[in-house]
């Protein structure tokens, strides 16, 4: 235990300013509480949420997930009102592309379309044909299973075309960092702080109850209430606060890599698509500049690579891992030109057991988790902190979320969020098992 003296008069402290970080802070700050946001990093938007693909999709597999993500959309799409004022130091922008989802066997297409007809979401099925017409760019073979590039089979032709589901919403935010700093621009308007170059060493408690952080520079700031959103450092803050061993669902970090080659003509921003395509292992979307962007789904001929030390791992792109993901695109992308050397990014994820994020209360009082969200969980930014917020005003008014689950409604369908969806004692997830940037 630190034998600092405390500094007292925040109600709140947020731990990580990535874009999760920055959208909680906003929120709780504009409910009147004193709030400090704390980051090991330089600069709000740094670390993971800096690597995002930042894409803006729903096919989740379940309808708190899919309800989530089609709310969240909702406020990107005006995301100054979201903010409550513009940045001027300029915002990030919904770039609207479309989302296809392209099938694969046993897949949850048929539990994804009853959702999307509950909640309203507008979609079309296509055949390949029809998905060749509209975006002449993708071949319309089915490739499945995805492979290793060395199996001899890699190459061999489709017997068979494709089929999948398109959405018209949908799409990527044009700058992951930009949005990040934009919700902490809007957050600092509502007297919230912020500490970088501040690594949190120590999680006091007592009497069952959290007692704010001590920084690596011996400095403890007290507050009744702490937020981990560390992102790759969430199941180490988890563990520093002594909650980890309760975790039915817990998270850790996972090294990914994306790739930018440049893109056919014909797969632009305004005539290409976001595009899941786990027959071949990848998703990639079209991206500024005449790219596109390709990033894995994780498939199951591909080992996984679990990081144990956050602060520790390869952060520049492999010829190896290069080599598989865009050679897995061309296959749906046959004029896709391919460079020599690797182009892209490095980076550690903040992956759960089953896929699906935390956002919830622990054990200790006061002190709750937005963990296992980075990749898939960046487009949801806008209503992750209005959970928080309402996981942390239930607990001020004595409801156990564990017994009594939140909801948070949503503003655009009126429908309800149930956060048990996303509780640290959860049983395991039906999910696609992949995290889709």
């Amino acid at each position: 235990m630190s034998e600092t003296t405390p500094r007292h008069g925040y109600d709140a402290i947020v731990i990580g300013a990535g874009v999760m970080g920055a959208s909680i802070t906003l929120v709780l700050s504009r409910s009147g509480r004193r709030v400090v946001c704390v980051d090991a990093g330089p600069a709000v938007g740094a670390g993971s949420t800096s690597s995002s693909s930042a894409i803006i999709r729903f096919n989740y597999s379940t309808f708190d997930s899919v309800l989530t993500a089609w709310e969240a959309a909702h406020r990107w799409k005006d995301f100054a009102r979201h903010l409550g004022m513009t940045d001027p130091d300029g915002m990030a922008n919904l770039i609207t592309t479309g989302c296809l989802a392209l099938d694969t066997p046993g897949d949850n297409r048929p539990q994804v379309s009853a959702i999307f007809r509950d909640i309203g979401i507008p979609f079309e099925d296509l055949t390949g044909g029809q998905i060749q017409a509209r975006m002449p760019a993708l071949a319309k073979g089915d490739f499945w299973p995805p492979r290793p590039v060395d199996d001899p089979q890699f190459a061999d032709e489709p017997t068979k075309d494709i089929a999948g589901y398109y959405t018209t919403e949908g799409g990527f935010i044009d700058d992951p960092m930009r949005a990040a700093q934009n919700f902490m621009f809007a957050a600092r308007s509502h007297g919230a702080e912020v500490r970088l170059h501040s690594a949190v060493v120590e999680i006091p408690q007592s009497d069952g109850k959290v007692d704010g952080v001590v920084l690596a520079s011996g400095e403890h700031i007290s507050a009744p209430v702490v937020i981990n959103v560390g992102g790759p450092a969430a199941s180490a803050l988890n563990r520093l606060a002594g909650v980890a061993d309760e975790m039915n669902i817990s998270s850790r970090p996972m090294r990914q890599e994306v790739h930018v080659v440049p893109a056919p003509d014909s797969f632009t921003t305004e005539t290409g698509s976001l595009v899941s395509d786990p027959g071949v292992g990848v998703y990639f979307r079209p991206g500024p500049g005449g790219t596109v962007l390709i990033g894995s789904s994780e498939p199951a001929c591909d080992e996984l690579q679990w990081i144990d030390d956050h602060t520790n791992f390869v952060n520049t792109p492999t010829p190896e891992l290069f080599e598989a993901q865009v050679l897995r695109a061309a296959r749906r992308l046959p004029d896709m030109r391919i460079p020599l050397a690797p182009v892209g990014l490095a980076d550690l994820y903040d992956a759960s057991d089953d896929w699906a994020p935390l956002y919830d209360k622990s054990s200790l009082s006061g002190f709750f988790m937005a963990c296992g969200t980075s990749g898939n969980q960046f487009k949801n930014a806008p209503m992750v902190g209005y959970f928080l917020r309402a996981l942390v005003d239930a607990h001020d008014v004595g409801q156990d979320h564990d017994q009594n689950p939140v909801r948070v409604t949503g503003e655009l369908t009126g429908r309800e969020i149930n956060l048990a969806a996303f509780s640290r004692l959860r049983e395991m997830t039906n999910t696609s098992n992949s995290v889709l940037g």
